[in-house]
């Protein structure tokens, strides 16, 4: 399928925000996208009662949609444990056209990175003749690299000082070159390598062998001299013998510069302007491989594609939007700040809940939501209208409604009694979550203003909230620099809402409803709308 698209509703997501998320994600996938629902908090009780009442599995939290490492497209390469021969890691590197790999402990954690630099520079250290002791490189490394057999021995009694002698003289002459614990690369020169052997030599390379001598091979036995044998020539095992030492040697260790899936592309931008490496390993939080990157992949241009319901404002929506690609912004609010490089699909209507819109998309696509779909979308729409009573609510809404009920097979007078009554409780919230479950920020020309709304059918509780409420109100208007807050506590029963306000413009509320209000503190009948009868009203005060 084609890159992942994002359907996001609005911070402190609602009911409607999150199934129009969830069922408009569906209805993109249905056409052929891949689309998946995100949210950008937690939800409300009444959501979690509708998501679990239709079995909808929770979306994924979004906390930002700017370019990260996971959007790239990260080079794969093997991975090597830290014993791997040095030859073999340059075949493998030649092979996969790379010039770095990682290098993994047991458990696939990254322990080191090998490069072409450092092998070569190994190598060439390598001339001390005493690497392999040093590296300590085991005796089936030596052996897997100039393709020998091991005829006699083996790795517990390998105990080499790492100094390699090609045996080209007379036994005679042996006694002032060969030290214990010497590997002896010899041609077929039996009375040469039997004296060795006597004098200490801890392995015995035979090269140009097809068949060891008995004698030698009785000697190493006597002497517990590791034989091995190699149909390679003498320069050719010399050559070979010092790229078996392990990689684990020749790996950098130390101040590795990596990346994490969840660092963003900025950030690595940065780290690589102040280094030169080729290329740089990513891991994930377990520190486990996931690939490398170069600079070639993060100039890429693709962003991350994002479609916005229930919101077009940029105080509402999700972290990094100006970094992501708008596709479309379905919603039945005023129009907000959000600006678009490029024209997109906006689909408005002055209808009282986005999911009215999106059920009314799939019957126009000839698509039939599933039951899921359908009582999520008819859950939202009873929320966003409360059951019809809000002056938000229009007929497209209410036919909407009757239509996906009968799919969803559900009765909504008494499923509507149901969804308010497991999301309207205040007992045991703290003042933070009543205030900014369900908040909205808007930036007017002549202040900041949020706007809380919490619904309830136990007005009783009003009392036992009002001073810790509004004293968070207060911390919060001056923390976050707002110059007026309203919560909204609407008695979804009696159609009206108690209103707590803070702020310096709080004068503003008296004129904007022609009532006078205590000094915090005051009730609207028939006010249940932040949308269509409240923040209209702040504006035309305010102005």
């Amino acid at each position: 399928m084609n890159d992942k698209i994002y359907v996001l509703g609005h911070q402190n997501p609602d009911t409607d925000s999150i199934c129009a998320a969830i069922s408009y994600a569906e209805l993109k996938r249905k056409q052929g996208h891949n689309a998946v629902a995100g949210r950008l908090g937690d939800l409300n009780q009444e959501t979690e009662f509708v998501l679990d009442y239709f079995g909808v599995e929770l979306p994924k939290l979004v906390e930002t949609v700017k370019k990260q490492v996971s959007d790239l497209n990260v080079d794969m390469v093997p991975s090597l444990s830290p014993e791997i021969p040095v030859k073999t890691t340059w075949n493998i590197m030649r092979n996969s056209n790379v010039k770095a790999l990682p290098v993994v402990d047991e458990n696939e954690k990254l322990i080191g990175v090998v490069t072409l630099s450092n092998i070569t520079e190994k190598y060439m250290d390598a001339l001390d003749n005493h690497i392999l002791a040093t590296s300590q490189t085991p005796l089936q490394n030596i052996a897997d690299t100039i393709h020998a057999e091991i005829i006699h021995g083996g790795t517990s009694d390998f105990h080499t000082t790492g100094q390699v002698m090609i045996l080209a003289a007379e036994p005679s002459q042996l006694t002032d070159f060969i030290e214990k614990g010497d590997i002896v690369i010899a041609g077929n020169r039996p009375d040469s390598v039997v004296r060795a052997i006597e004098l200490g030599a801890n392995c015995v390379i035979l090269t140009c062998c097809h068949e060891a001598d008995q004698l030698i091979i009785d000697k190493a036995k006597e002497y517990a001299c590791i034989l091995m044998a190699t149909q390679a020539d003498t320069f050719t095992t010399a050559r070979l013998i010092n790229q078996s030492i392990p990689i684990g040697y020749v790996m950098t260790t130390g101040d590795i510069i990596k990346f994490d899936m969840d660092d963003f592309v900025d950030e690595v931008k940065e780290t690589m302007m102040t280094t030169r490496f080729r290329s740089y390993p990513v891991v994930d939080h377990k520190n486990r491989v996931k690939g490398f990157i170069s600079r070639y992949h993060v100039i890429s241009q693709n962003k991350k594609k994002v479609i916005l319901v229930d919101h077009n404002e940029m105080s509402q929506t999700v972290q990094g939007i100006e970094e992501a690609e708008i596709l479309e912004i379905i919603d039945h609010h005023r129009l907000g700040d959000i600006q678009t490089g490029t024209p997109i699909f906006f689909k408005n209507e002055p209808v009282g809940c986005t999911c009215t819109i999106v059920a009314n998309m799939y019957f126009a696509s000839g698509i039939r939501p599933s039951l899921k779909m359908a009582g999520l979308m008819c859950s939202a729409i009873l929320s966003d209208t409360l059951r019809f009573e809000s002056p938000t609510c229009t007929y497209v809404d209410k036919i909407t409604a009757e239509k996906l009920a009968e799919i969803a097979g559900i009765q909504m007078d008494g499923y509507a009694m149901q969804m308010f009554k497991a999301g309207s409780s205040l007992k045991g919230k703290t003042p933070r979550d009543i205030l900014l479950k369900d908040f909205k920020m808007f930036e007017l020309n002549k202040g900041k203003i949020g706007i809380g709304q919490v619904y309830t059918i136990d007005m009783e509780c009003i009392a036992e909230i009002e001073d810790p409420v509004l004293s968070f109100m207060d911390s919060y208007c001056a923390d976050s620099k707002f110059d007026l807050i309203l919560l909204l506590v609407t008695d979804v029963l009696n159609k009206g809402s108690e209103v707590f306000f803070v702020g310096e413009l709080k004068e503003i509320v008296g004129r904007a409803f022609n009532v006078q209000p205590r000094e915090n503190r005051v009730y609207l009948p028939g006010v249940v709308s932040r949308k269509k009868q409240v923040l209209p009203n702040l504006v035309a005060a305010l102005e």
